[in-house]
């Protein structure tokens, strides 16, 4: 018996040890003002990936919040101020089961009708969005962080006129820009 307490007291400091995901601080840099967007790499690890990768190289740099609806979100990630979409990579995995909600402050992936089809496209929700979640098989749009600074902006931003344009409804008037988008170390 005196040995088993050894052994356990010895193996104790590897268990605590273990290297645990750590979340990602993102600076979002806006036209409105600055964002601070804490990732759950933990929860959202194929998400928090995927959003690293474009913000590592450049992709959010000059596009513009395209789709904001007040008393919903704003989204942003995809597009120019133009309306023009920037190439992006394959679709990812939804990570919607991972215990995330979105509720007011949340950063979740948009994505088409087809579950598994997020590319670079964001939202912020300006609300409770619960409705949002997946529930049972329904999968529901992935929540992989939130807004740690600047949910004054993203209200502002949501605060803004907006029009249709071609295709798209909710779009600014007045383009809302994000001027870059950086991982900080």
């Amino acid at each position: 018996m005196r040995n088993l307490v050894i052994s356990l007291a010895v193996s104790l400091p590897l268990l605590t040890s273990v290297n645990v995901s750590a979340d990602v601080v993102v600076k979002m840099e806006t036209s409105a003002g600055m964002i601070e967007l804490t990732l759950d790499d933990a929860s959202a690890p194929i998400t928090v990936a995927n959003f690293v990768e474009y913000a590592k190289a450049g992709h959010y740099d000059g596009l513009v919040f395209h789709r904001v609806i007040p008393g919903f979100m704003i989204q942003g990630g995809g597009m120019d101020s133009s309306l023009q979409p920037r190439k992006t990579r394959a679709p990812i995995q939804n990570e919607s089961d991972n215990g995330l909600s979105n509720r007011r402050g949340s950063v979740a992936m948009a994505r088409t009708n087809a579950p598994h089809s997020a590319t670079s496209q964001f939202f912020i929700n300006t609300v409770n969005n619960t409705n949002l979640d997946g529930s049972g098989s329904r999968p529901g749009y992935a929540v992989f962080g939130e807004v740690t600074s600047g949910m004054d902006v993203v209200d502002a931003i949501s605060a803004v006129e907006t029009t249709s344009v071609g295709r798209f409804r909710d779009v600014p008037k007045q383009p809302v820009l994000i001027n870059s988008v950086t991982i900080a170390d």
